[in-house]
């Protein structure tokens, strides 16, 4: 059974720094395209980051650029997200999916692909 677990949330001052975990499980993440996405209190579900299968490539969304950079460890059958530079509006519950590699890094997060979700881990940024 697919199983995605999400870990490293938590609360960190404006300015600081969080890395985020995806451990999967039941499968093969390296065949898979992996995504971040994000979901503030009243707010829709945004993709944020996400890698594709098939080449590697990435897409960041705008609001994310620059600071956030999103990884994998084939070894560790794990993705990370490192953000940097984190502001209180990156407060939101953080989300990884995997899907079967059937479009691309952009569209994934675009139009929110994924056929497994985590649970979600909560990131605030607050002083």
């Amino acid at each position: 059974q697919l199983q995605l677990v999400e870990s490293g949330g938590g609360l960190v001052q404006p300015g600081g720094s969080l890395r985020l975990s995806c451990a999967g499980s039941g499968f093969t993440l390296d065949y898979y395209d992996i995504g971040w996405f994000r979901q503030a209190p009243g707010k829709e579900r945004e993709g944020v980051s996400c890698i594709s299968s098939s080449d590697g490539s990435t897409y960041y969304a705008e609001s994310v650029k620059g600071r956030f950079t999103i990884s994998k460890d084939n070894a560790k059958n794990t993705v990370y997200l490192q953000m940097n530079s984190l502001k209180p509006e990156d407060t939101a519950v953080y989300y990884c999916a995997a899907d079967p590699g059937r479009s691309t890094a952009q569209a994934m997060c675009v139009m929110l692909l994924g056929s497994s979700w985590g649970q979600g881990t909560q990131v605030t940024v607050s002083t």
